[in-house]
């Protein structure tokens, strides 16, 4: 392999900010921020929003979306007068 042409695959954690959750695995993404594993050992840290910890697919719960405030408001600004 040529060396410098190839991005830095590391352990890295991913913490779902939603659920606290987090898992440990391998990317190449990079990160400023690092954080202690139950291992003792230091990682870099990657926060997301969703995993499958927190997405209502896996879990199970739906999510209820405010969507009757948004079609009385569309109705009320464009009703014919």
């Amino acid at each position: 392999m040529k060396s410098d042409i190839h991005p830095n695959y590391r352990d890295v954690i991913f913490f779902d900010t939603s659920s606290d959750f987090k898992f440990l695995t391998k990317s190449t993404i990079e990160t400023s921020e690092t954080i202690v594993w139950t291992d003792g050992n230091t990682y870099p840290v990657y926060k997301i929003e969703v995993s499958s910890e927190s997405h209502p697919f896996y879990t199970g719960k739906k999510m209820l979306l405010d969507t009757a405030g948004r079609v009385e408001k569309f109705n009320k600004r464009y009703a014919k007068k």
